[in-house]
């Protein structure tokens, strides 16, 4: 019984923040964050979870969203956790297509997704920068970042790829350091 209650709790959080949070899976994270860190979870764990399900294929939200209700009750609480999350998107898709000729050329909307885009990026940086203390254990981690952002930003390199070559890297420094302090 109580986690059909959680199952329905966790199933109204993400429908509401599915309805009223644009931007995205990060701005959907910010919530998350908001809302749970500390009471269900830590900063860490939801760092492992956004990390996980940005990896896997699929919408990095709706892992994250199915993640979450895993860890925090099972099957049942991740299935509403999911639906929850997806539900909206489907609801406001289904209104925006039937009205799509109607509004695209409408400057009353240009001019509200100009501010509703200006207002994403603080709200994804704020959540970067609160996720940074469960990522950056030591400068290892910063110069990982660094070097990871360089190639991301300017380069354009593949994000699966530099991904894959972080985690090598971390796990042959890490292991250097483990060898040597052990020794």
């Amino acid at each position: 019984m109580k986690n059909i209650k959680k199952g329905f709790q966790l199933f109204w959080f993400f429908f509401r923040i599915g309805f009223f949070t644009f931007g995205g899976g990060w701005s959907i994270v910010a919530q998350i964050q908001k809302e749970f860190v500390r009471k269900w979870m830590t900063e860490e764990e939801l760092l492992d979870t956004v990390s996980v399900g940005r990896s896997l294929p699929g919408l990095m939200i709706g892992n994250v969203s199915f993640m979450f209700g895993y860890q925090n009750g099972g099957v049942f609480c991740a299935i509403m956790s999911l639906l929850g999350i997806s539900v909206p998107a489907l609801l406001i898709m289904t209104v925006v297509t039937m009205c799509y000729t109607k509004i695209k050329d409408n400057l009353y909307v240009a001019r509200a997704m100009t501010g509703i885009r200006a207002a994403v990026v603080p709200i994804i940086g704020s959540a970067g920068l609160r996720l940074r203390k469960g990522a950056y254990t030591d400068k290892l981690c910063y110069g990982i970042s660094v070097i990871m952002f360089v190639c991301c930003a300017f380069l354009n390199w593949n994000c699966a790829a530099l991904i894959v070559a972080s985690a090598c890297v971390g796990l042959v420094l890490k292991r250097e350091v483990v060898e040597h302090g052990a020794s």
